[in-house]
């Protein structure tokens, strides 16, 4: 019988298990899906807005391949410098496949970034979606005027959330102690800028007019910003389906700029063709953001105009993108943020490394949509099959869980997962809401045993 670990159980993991077991070359593969957190899906639960339900509806669809038959959920296991080496797993499985995501933020690269008051898109996140690694920190909520840099998705969810009155968050599962901080927040303003125009955002147009949908916030844009975008011109041609998307967020946008103020209790302006060059802040703490005006270039990208802009500031978020996290004992270039791999093998030296497999943002970098990761793992899976003669032949334990126990690793099987979920929903009702997020290691590890604060 060959036995697969499968590392991380977000969308990619959890796909790559759902093609091992549904493939039929090979029948009744057992697959491990092994995650360093006690509960399974990954960004769907700790990444995805708690305002996007139907997304977050997607744990339905992954719950349905966790619980098949020849798939075991063990969470509470790590791999690398603080827990089991990939050495060390390699000899309790046939195959190890790693979908570990790309879990580091990006920087700026420029002065004053490490400001108290200065922060990455991701730890914020991290927090209002109760990930038990974030800090309980307090992200300035007592400013008036928030500077969001980036224009992808992830800056359109935070900036969503912070305009966002917490009576609407209430009914979602964001952690008590973060909609309490949000109840009180004295934000009024948030600047989300690009250093490029809307016709070259990462943004979606769906995530895009959901700011306009917000009935206690108004979206305000600089038709100054907006004239400069190569796309604004209605006779512009339109070459490429992406270029017809963009073509709809430059629609999107200039409906704002011609409406009205409409004097709501908060506003977001979305700013275009201004990049960061420093964060201000005499006392140690930032106070505004220092921006270069750009202009497109005959490339498709920009240039810097020699003029410049301050905004005013409390709190900074970037978001501009994540990158791979090396796995010690894993390769991993540095460059792209991934592990080096040919058709999802994970190479060492150039050569394919026998057993070992990768799938999802740690083999491709973070591009793409959920969907795009079922693609992904299925090209993995082929070659992982492809070599199951090879695999077939290598001795391993009997019950890579017993070795796991033996070697003081505690796992957490889908029963303790489920009485995760229990004391989640138990949590919301005794706040009077629904199911609402644990928010810290020990918490969960006690619900996963049964234990009820």
């Amino acid at each position: 019988m060959l036995r697969i670990a499968v590392v991380g159980s977000g969308p990619s993991g959890v796909y790559t298990a759902q093609a091992l077991v549904q493939q039929p070359l090979v029948p009744g593969i057992l697959v491990d899906v092994l995650d360093r957190l006690p509960c399974p899906y990954g960004l769907v639960r700790y990444g995805v807005a708690p305002d996007h339900e139907k997304i977050k509806s997607l744990q339905n669809t992954l719950r349905s391949v966790l619980e098949h038959e020849r798939v075991r959920f063990l969470g509470n296991v790590e791999i690398g410098t603080r827990g089991l080496t990939p050495e060390r797993l390699l000899g309790l499985y046939h195959a190890v496949v790693y979908c570990v995501g790309a879990a580091r933020d990006r920087r700026l690269g420029i002065p004053g970034e490490e400001l108290a008051g200065s922060h990455s898109a991701t730890d914020f996140v991290s927090w209002y979606s109760a990930h038990p690694d974030a800090a309980p920190a307090e992200f300035g909520l007592g400013t008036r005027s928030v500077v969001v840099i980036g224009v992808g998705n992830v800056a359109v969810d935070v900036a969503r959330v912070l305009a966002r009155g917490a009576e609407d968050l209430r009914p979602t599962d964001v952690p008590h102690p973060a909609l309490g901080a949000l109840a009180g927040s004295a934000v009024r303003d948030v600047h989300m800028v690009g250093r490029r125009g809307p016709s070259q955002a990462k943004f979606t147009t769906k995530e895009l007019r959901e700011l306009g949908a917000l009935p206690s916030a108004e979206v305000r844009v600089e038709p100054a910003d907006l004239a400069l975008d190569p796309a604004y011109a209605p006779a512009t041609p339109t070459a490429a389906p992406l270029a017809a998307v963009n073509r709809r967020n430059v629609d999107v946008v200039r409906g704002w700029a011609d409406q009205p103020d409409r004097d709501r209790a908060r506003r977001i302006h979305l700013r275009f063709f201004l990049r960061p060059v420093e964060l201000l802040g005499p006392e140690g703490r930032v106070t505004a953001v220092r921006f270069e005006r750009t202009a497109p270039d005959k490339s498709g990208g920009v240039r810097g105009t020699g003029t410049y802009e301050e905004i005013e500031a409390g709190l900074v978020l970037r978001a501009v993108g994540y990158r791979g996290v090396p796995i010690a004992g894993l390769p991993f270039d540095e460059t792209t943020g991934t592990v080096p791999h040919l058709a999802g093998r994970v190479l060492r030296q150039g050569v394919a490394s026998p057993g070992e497999y990768a799938a999802g943002w740690i083999k491709r970098g973070p591009t793409g949509v959920i969907g795009t990761n079922r693609a992904c793992a299925k090209e993995t899976v082929v070659s992982l099959i492809a070599d199951v003669p090879r695999l077939a032949a290598r001795r391993i334990t009997a019950d890579p869980l017993d070795a796991l126990r033996a070697a003081g690793h505690h796992p957490v099987e889908w029963p303790g997962w489920l009485a995760i979920e229990d004391a989640e929903a138990a949590l919301g009702a005794s706040l009077g809401r629904r199911s609402v997020k644990i928010p810290d290691w020990d918490g969960l590890l006690a619900a996963a045993r049964g234990e009820r604060g």
